[in-house]
């Protein structure tokens, strides 16, 4: 089995690299990649681990982003060169960006009577990220809530106007691709069906239509894969996503975007409902070859 899409401490997960590579040995998941949030610093650790355990470790990112429409999305990076000072000084910049959002974030949590502090972020020594599942898991830590999956429902936290109105400045989906490809990597649409403006579930919508679209675009900027096996996907979305992979010769990949066992019970490593087409050699081959090829460009 494979994983693909994968959160350590790094970023907003809960767990260490090398216990994400444990977890997923323990699962029988023999095929993994770290995409922490904009930024890299759990890759080596990952790979260290890997080989000391057994399990295949493929370096990764995912970038939040917002094309020329501001529509916002993900953009996974796999195989990229790590040390790439372009791709360095990029996730420097984003990471910047996070900060200034998060001391907005905070103020308005204060607002609403939730009495937290940048100190109540602080998980564990030497983190330097933090995410809004870090705000959530602090909500939870300081009692406010039982879970971190609560502060995200309807009327709750991380739900409130004022929260929800405050937004950070995002790299533009086109630089997103530029940056991995440059650095050697592939670049792969994630989780498609959570792209928001496209309307999924919209009472007369033709979403796929409009993805359709969208994926033409995005290739034209160098996109080489889409996520099409994610754990939130129902069978027949996973089967229209593979059709329209395979129809726009895009790359198939497969991930869980597990983050720790506080966010779901429900979902661990290798979670990924699949059909009967999926092929874990197959996308691990095209990954391979296309991380090859950008090398050798």
């Amino acid at each position: 089995m494979i994983d693909l899409h994968l959160h350590t401490h790094y970023s907003d997960g809960t767990l260490s690299p090398e216990e994400i590579v444990l977890l997923a040995k323990k699962n029988g998941v023999d095929t993994i990649a770290i995409t922490d949030h904009d930024g890299m610093g759990g890759i080596s650790e990952g790979l260290e681990a890997g080989k000391k355990w057994g399990v295949q470790v493929i370096p990764g990112i995912e970038l939040s982003t917002e094309d020329e429409y501001g529509g916002y999305m993900h953009i996974l990076g796999y195989g990229f060169d790590i040390h790439n000072e372009e791709l360095k000084r990029e996730i420097a910049v984003i990471r910047e960006k996070r900060k200034e959002r998060n001391q907005k974030l905070l103020a308005a949590l204060n607002e609403i009577g939730c009495q937290i502090t940048q100190e109540d972020l602080q998980l564990r020594e030497g983190q330097d990220y933090v995410g809004k599942p870090v705000f959530a898991m602090a909500l939870m830590k300081k009692g406010y809530i039982s879970s971190p999956k609560e502060a995200f429902q309807e009327g709750k936290f991380m739900r409130a106007p004022q929260v929800r109105r405050i937004h950070r400045e995002k790299i533009q989906t086109k630089r997103a691709i530029e940056l991995i490809q440059d650095a050697g990597g592939i670049p792969v649409l994630a989780h498609p069906l959570k792209i928001a403006y496209l309307g999924r579930g919209e009472e007369g919508g033709d979403f796929f239509a409009r993805l359709e679209r969208l994926i033409a675009r995005l290739k034209e900027q160098g996109l080489c894969g889409m996520e099409c096996y994610y754990s939130k996907h129902l069978l027949y979305e996973t089967e229209r996503l593979v059709q329209l992979a395979e129809e726009n010769d895009l790359i198939i990949t497969a991930g869980s975007d597990f983050h720790g066992p506080e966010f779901d019970e429900n979902l661990t490593i290798g979670s990924i409902p699949t059909d009967p087409k999926f092929n874990k050699d197959r996308i691990i081959k095209q990954i391979q070859d296309g991380i090859f090829c950008r090398k050798m460009v």
